[in-house]
């Protein structure tokens, strides 16, 4: 193997304060280990938590930081026991790359959920110390474990929001049994999540409503996204707003389960 990883120099894109700017910021990433996967990131999705890092909303930035946690790219190199993927394979990486992979979570395959808590994509202590920087940068260097297979005729860029906004709204679709034609979903807001809970909606045949503060989507919901209905505050009673959080279960006839997904959500 070369030693490719170690002698590069990474191009990534930083804030280095929180006005949040970026800016070009050259870095090296850790030489590839022998479980690791090296990839060339052609791709990166864009995530509010994105912006809310560069800004320091939560108040734990660590300058100069490079966001960025919907990643796609092609491996360029793996350590000697990665039997999983091989050069020239497509992959993506999502929220974490690491985990204690030793508690019932890890050893589930729900690292997500690690009790010591994943090391997030960026923004974040790795194992060895280090600061984790993300996806707006020309490679990464992860442990196979946190990487996914993405097939080779699935276009890489539009696999990039999958591996965040994807999963967010897929999971607890899948967990509620959401996935069984004829059923009905109604999404709050037609923002990023909400466009991605309504295509895997429509692709598995649900009678999907869309529910927004803004009568501006209503054309492209029903037209480009197909909608059966679309309710708006701004015209009817369906929507109660309590300085916080929407009610709008009455608009449904009936509801069998509310899942809170997004950025602030309890």
């Amino acid at each position: 193997m070369s030693s490719l990883s170690a002698n590069e120099d990474c191009l990534g894109w930083a804030a280095r304060d929180a006005s949040g700017v970026l800016s070009p910021y050259n870095f090296n990433r850790r030489t590839v280990r022998s479980d690791d996967v090296s990839i060339k990131i052609t791709h990166c999705g864009i995530c509010y938590a994105d912006v809310a890092g560069t800004r320091n909303e939560q108040g734990d930035s660590k300058y100069p930081l490079v966001p960025g946690h919907e990643i796609v790219g092609i491996v360029q190199e793996v350590g000697s026991n990665v039997n999983r993927f091989k050069i020239g394979d497509h992959v993506g990486v999502g929220t974490y790359v690491n985990s204690c992979r030793d508690c019932e979570y890890c050893k589930d395959e729900e690292e997500v959920h690690c009790v010591k808590i994943p090391v997030l994509t960026f923004n974040w202590v790795d194992d060895d110390g280090t600061i984790t920087k993300g996806g707006y940068s020309s490679y990464i260097v992860v442990h196979d474990r946190y990487c996914f297979r993405i097939p080779d005729d699935y276009p890489l860029a539009s696999a990039a929001p999958l591996l965040c906004t994807g999963i967010t709204v897929y999971s607890p679709m899948i967990r509620h049994k959401m996935n069984q034609p004829g059923k009905s979903l109604g999404v709050i807001g037609l923002g990023g999540l909400g466009h991605m809970a309504v295509k895997f909606g429509k692709a598995f045949g649900l009678n999907v409503t869309v529910l927004s503060t803004s009568i501006s989507k209503k054309e492209e919901a029903l037209t480009l996204l197909e909608l059966i209905d679309f309710g708006n505050n701004a015209e009817s009673d369906w929507c109660d707003w309590d300085g916080t959080w929407m009610v709008c279960f009455k608009y449904l006839e009936e509801v069998t389960a509310y899942v809170s997904v997004g950025w602030g959500c309890p």
